[in-house]
């Protein structure tokens, strides 16, 4: 139920969500629900369809294989009558120096990472075009314009989400389509579970080094998301939206 509160910035939109199983997803998933959006929402992990609901339509799909982008388009357009919103989140990182990188670990994050949202995005806007209205929010990152040693993959897909936010936001703009991204610094989330059992207590303590002092917890981005997603954002377009606590901001 929405918060009365709040402002009613999304009640009513229908949202694809990928990534919505876990951290900045699924608080996204949780919050336009909360707010009256309805939400098809994408994972990898079969723990999405937990979170069905007669507001949310859980997908299992790897956002990097042909056909996943159509499922869910499709879904959107049969079960909640259009689409008014993608949030481009699904994500990956590896940490190793460039020399121990595989090729393949490099083509799994950058497929993830920035091939999943351009196919994403370009399904979407096949439906938000007809409609002449939509708002595509990619969740990109601090790396998308600094990097440290260890994430050559990672930042590279983020600077190619920057980039595609931009070039898309330009064939978008006259057709009433707004694309942005958000250029999140450390967020506690399971992102780094996959190679470390300490993943949540590392970006507790990364996130120190930001002027603000701390990480940011999912929902702190998915207020931001919903607010790119919103007509109170009318004028924003292509922009990099930064949400890092300032990390960006500092030379060292």
């Amino acid at each position: 139920m929405a918060d009365k509160n709040m402002v009613d910035e999304i009640g009513g939109k229908v949202a694809i969500i990928t990534g919505a199983a876990s951290g900045i997803g699924l608080a996204t998933a949780e919050l336009f629900t909360e707010r009256g959006a309805k939400v098809v929402a994408v994972d990898l992990n079969p723990d999405v369809k937990k979170l069905a609901s007669a507001d949310l339509f859980p997908v299992v799909a790897d956002v990097t294989t042909d056909g996943s982008a159509e499922m869910a388009v499709t879904a959107a357009v049969e079960r909640f009558g259009r689409l008014d919103t993608l949030v481009n989140n699904a994500g990956y990182i590896n940490y190793k120096e460039v020399v121990e990188t595989s090729r393949e670990e490099w083509e799994k994050v950058m497929a993830i990472n920035s091939t999943g949202y351009f196919l994403f995005s370009r399904e979407a806007m096949k439906v938000m075009l007809p409609q002449k209205s939509g708002a595509i929010v990619n969740i990109a990152s601090y790396a998308s314009y600094f990097a440290f040693k260890g994430i050559a993959p990672y930042a590279a897909s983020k600077g190619a989400v920057a980039q595609l936010t931009r070039a898309l936001a330009l064939e978008a703009a006259p057709h009433g389509i707004r694309v942005n991204a958000i250029g999140s610094g450390d967020v506690v989330t399971n992102i780094l579970d996959s190679f470390r059992d300490d993943g949540r207590e590392f970006l507790v303590e990364h996130g120190k080094a930001a002027p603000i002092g701390r990480s940011a917890e999912p929902r702190e981005i998915a207020e931001v998301v919903a607010f790119l997603a919103s007509d109170r954002a009318s004028f924003v377009v292509g922009s990099v939206f930064m949400v890092d606590g300032g990390f960006s901001v500092q030379i060292a």
